[in-house]
């Protein structure tokens, strides 16, 4: 759930310099012989792409000799061009019109595809497509795909294009559609713009990043849409077993960034049409509040200042011992398994990676994910889970060091 996004954070305001190692790090290349053939005529995704930004090799050089890391500035070879994009998704079985960033490289060599999901966002500037053109964080994004990459951050549904409707946060099924959705509008503008993807897919992110590469991972194996090869994905410290995490949230005493239980609620409340759920969970004054927080343009140190962290207060009386033996809270605990992403089987390269010393998302979460997972029939050797050392926030840069080898070893 962390606010992974290089824009601005509430607690974890170091991320900005790891997500900023991890946009140089991401490099790939492949040749001409990896080509394979365009996927059939049929439905198209993207409706616009505006020219954001052309970034030169030389600055995104400039940016690796800076980043201190001992990169080769002469892997990042090509210009690029960053685009914002509109596209064509579904949101409760209508028509919606998304958005988010693509980062093309002027290559005519083949590449690959990779789709950054970003953390946790509650204001709309926040969102990467709403990026000024001047913005220098889209030099970051350009380095995704300056040694051949394409580049695709998804603002994910309630953000940018389709602000009209609240962020389905934790919802699996329209967090997954909005990122296959955008991956094939950007297959669709790097074939408009001549350039080659050779249908090799990798899916990355951290906290609700995390939890949106799982849910896109399993939406591709099940969908299997033509013309993508997932290859791996990289998930870090998401909540994959809302279950889990509600029986985590539930067992405090305080919790420091409580507009996380907030947000999940009204997200639900919305997309389900649970007209009791916040008076359900949170005590008055909380529950009349929370709407009105939600609104694109309150930051998330302000939503947590009109909640509060003492769980006891914040939570209804007795909702901790009675959640699993009243009826009344059947909706929610069916709410939760169905959108915990416990119950599949990957069949191809998952890495799931979480901080030993996590308090904000459990690092149990993640490892009786990974357990579930393989007593459902996956293979070790599909699915690892690497322990980090760190917190939430600390456990980044360990992650990064460890995902961009066996991101290039896969290349």
């Amino acid at each position: 759930m962390m606010k992974w996004h290089i824009h601005r954070y509430h607690n974890f305001r170091c991320i900005l310099t790891s997500t900023a190692i991890m946009l140089l790090l991401l490099v790939t290349s492949c040749s001409d012989s990896d080509i394979t053939p365009a996927p059939p005529a049929g439905e198209t995704y993207l409706v616009d792409a505006t020219l954001l930004n052309t970034v030169s090799s030389l600055e995104i050089k400039l940016l690796a000799q800076l980043s201190g890391l001992g990169l080769e500035p002469d892997e990042f070879i090509y210009d690029v061009d960053i685009f914002k994009i509109t596209y064509r998704t579904k949101y409760l079985g209508s028509d919606i019109t998304a958005s988010g960033l693509v980062v093309l490289p002027k290559t005519t060599i083949a590449v690959a595809m990779l789709s950054f999901q970003h953390g946790t966002i509650v204001l709309q500037d926040e969102a990467p497509s709403n990026l000024s053109p001047s913005d220098p964080n889209l030099l970051l994004y350009g380095a995704l795909s300056s040694s051949g990459f394409i580049g695709v951050v998804p603002d994910y549904l309630g953000f940018g294009a389709s602000s009209s409707i609240l962020h389905p946060y934790y919802v699996a099924e329209f967090t997954a559609s909005a990122i296959v959705d955008m991956l094939k509008a950007a297959r669709e503008l790097a074939e408009e713009k001549n350039i080659v993807f050779n249908t090799k897919l990798f899916l990355a992110g951290y906290s609700e990043g995390g939890y949106a590469t799982m849910a896109a991972h399993k939406a591709m194996e099940e969908s299997k849409p033509d013309g993508f090869e997932l290859i791996a994905s990289f998930a870090g410290a998401g909540g994959y077993d809302i279950t889990g995490l509600q029986a985590y949230f539930f067992g405090l005493k305080t919790y420091d960034d409580p507009y996380y239980l907030a947000f999940l609620a009204r997200a639900y409340q919305l997309t389900y049409d649970y007209t009791t759920i916040l008076t359900d969970l949170f005590k008055e004054p909380y529950a009349s509040r929370i709407p009105t927080l939600f609104d694109g343009m309150t930051g998330a140190s302000e939503i947590n200042a009109q909640l509060t962290t003492d769980i006891t207060d914040l939570l209804q009386e007795g909702l901790s011992s009675n959640i699993n033996t009243d009826p009344a809270y059947t909706y929610l605990l069916d709410a939760f398994a169905e959108n915990s992403l416990t119950d599949w089987i990957p069949e191809t390269l998952l890495y799931m990676y979480h901080g030993d010393s996590d308090t904000t998302v459990p690092y149990e979460n993640s490892f009786d994910t990974y357990n579930e997972l393989l007593s459902n029939g996956a293979s070790p050797n599909i699915v690892t889970f690497i322990p980090l050392i760190g917190t939430h926030s600390t456990a980044t840069t360990p992650f990064i060091l460890d995902f961009i080898p066996r991101l290039w070893a896969l290349r």
